[in-house]
């Protein structure tokens, strides 16, 4: 039992979270004008109600005893039957319609009616016939509302004092009920008309109230598309003009906010583009120093090959960080652009591998004929970043394998080594991420993986990386396998 309370609650909420703003409002309006105004039309009927009977009741029974003193006291004792019955139909003879009954303890087989015969309830009967000790009881009257095959009536009764007559009277309440029934209609109808206004009324304030909230989540959502500025116009002084004008300031405030970081980061991208730029002309030269360093380090002193061949490595290194760098600020730049061709993919993938002695490391699992519209360039590009990547971290043998897939073409690099931490997986496409923050140095930029991204997107795919059940990490590449001609990719 006493959860019930608050299972009630949890109903209510869960259906106050399926119900609008606007809708709870209107249904808030109405049943309040509801309570309101079936509380009015009840207490107005209830008062109508009284003031109706008391007033018919008043007026029959005022009536009734002043024809009962007139018409009965010049009775004798010994009046016959008709007499009485005739004082009866004197005593009814008003324009209250009421029936009149004259009973007699001296006269029992008399029973004077001035209509039809009615029955006394014996309550009413009880009570005139109870003795009274005082005076008081001349014409004393009571009386009974009661009903009768549906309709409701008004008796009343009272004994004449210093005779044997009694008086009842008989008056039917049906003009007071249809009056109060047209009252209980016009108060319905009131009611009902009230809450249509109430629900009308509602429906304007949520309106009003609504609007500059709507206006709100309009500019809201606007913002969060990248429209920064956007403005509200403020009217008033209330509530929702100073939310209103929080939220102007908040996104201005915003906009100065990301037009600074937007400055930023062009100039940090300019910067990058200019000195890769910078860098390639002595980096030109000093490659073909390198080079000629290269070819002479088997003569060289021994003391000296080793140095040598650090100069040469690093600046291959260098060399491959300025190229990567170079091609990092085409993408972001939006420059980038495919220059697709019909390229067999099992021979793309061979040349790759070929060009850069992998053959002996990787097993290649792809269907001759096996064709598809790419960017030849740019998939070697992914293609080397993903099979270095697994054969640098992940050891050899490194599978190859392409197949198509509802007119994708898919490639996995399945290496078996230990597989990605679990914290790296969602970082490993990352510019410039490592797993081990303490090898800050090592023979990759922190680029490749990024840019083989970039590479897919270009084409309109994507690569994804995991784990296998059987140990080891898996890159999947998914390409469209009839990319769009430079003609159509430009529209």
């Amino acid at each position: 039992m006493t959860k019930e309370p608050g299972l009630f609650r949890g109903w209510a909420a869960s259906m106050l979270r399926w119900i609008s703003l606007r809708l709870r409002l209107v249904i808030v309006f109405a049943l309040v004008a509801l309570v309101s105004a079936v509380s009015v039309a009840g207490i107005a009927y209830w008062l109508n109600r009284d003031s109706v009977l008391k007033r018919a009741q008043d007026s029959s029974l005022r009536s009734f005893r002043e024809g009962l003193k007139a018409h009965t006291d010049s009775l004798p004792l010994d009046a016959d039957c008709a007499a009485v019955r005739k004082a009866a139909g004197q005593v009814a003879d008003t324009e209250q319609g009421y029936q009149v009954l004259l009973l007699s303890d001296a006269m029992p087989g008399c029973t004077a009616a001035s209509g039809r015969e009615f029955a006394v309830p014996d309550t009413l009967r009880r009570a005139v016939d109870k003795p009274r000790a005082d005076d008081a009881g001349a014409y004393h009257l009571y009386w009974i509302r009661i009903t009768m095959d549906g309709d409701p009536y008004l008796v009343g009764g009272a004994r004449v004092e210093g005779s044997d007559w009694t008086g009842y009277m008989l008056k039917s309440l049906n003009p007071e009920r249809d009056d109060l029934n047209s009252l209980a209609w016009s108060l319905g109808i009131a009611t009902a008309l009230s809450l249509i206004g109430s629900a009308l009324l509602a429906q304007a304030a949520a309106t009003t109230v609504l609007r500059p909230v709507q206006r709100l989540g309009e500019a809201a959502r606007a913002l969060g598309e990248g429209k920064l500025d956007t403005r509200l116009r403020i009217t008033g002084t209330d509530e929702l003009a100073d939310l209103s004008r929080t939220f102007n300031q908040t996104a201005e405030r915003l906009e100065q906010q990301v037009e600074a970081l937007s400055e930023r980061d062009k100039a940090s991208r300019r910067f990058v583009a200019d000195m890769s730029h910078e860098l390639r002309t002595p980096l030109t030269a000093i490659t073909a120093v390198t080079e000629v360093l290269e070819e002479e380090q088997d003569s060289l002193d021994p003391m000296i090959a080793p140095a040598v061949r650090l100069v040469v490595s690093e600046t291959r290194r260098l060399n491959d960080l300025v190229e990567n760098l170079m091609e990092v600020t085409r993408f972001d730049a939006g420059t980038a652009r495919l220059v697709a061709d019909e390229v067999d993919v099992a021979d793309q993938i061979t040349a790759c591998i070929d060009a850069r002695a992998w053959l002996d490391a990787v097993d290649l699992d792809a269907p001759r004929g096996l064709t598809a519209r790419l960017d030849p360039r740019r998939l070697d590009v992914i293609l080397a970043n993903l099979i270095g990547n697994a054969l640098k971290h992940g050891g050899s043998p490194v599978r190859v394998t392409a197949r198509t897939e509802d007119d994708d073409l898919v490639v996995e690099v399945a290496d078996n080594g230990p597989g990605i931490p679990e914290d790296v997986l969602p970082h490993v496409f990352d510019r410039f991420y490592k797993a081990d923050a303490s090898r800050a140095r090592s023979e990759g930029s922190g680029l490749g993986l990024s840019i083989a991204v970039e590479n897919a997107r270009i084409h309109g795919g994507a690569i994804s990386a995991a784990n296998r059940p059987e140990g080891g990490a898996v890159f999947t590449l998914r390409l469209p396998r009839y990319a769009p001609a430079p003609d159509e990719e430009e529209r």
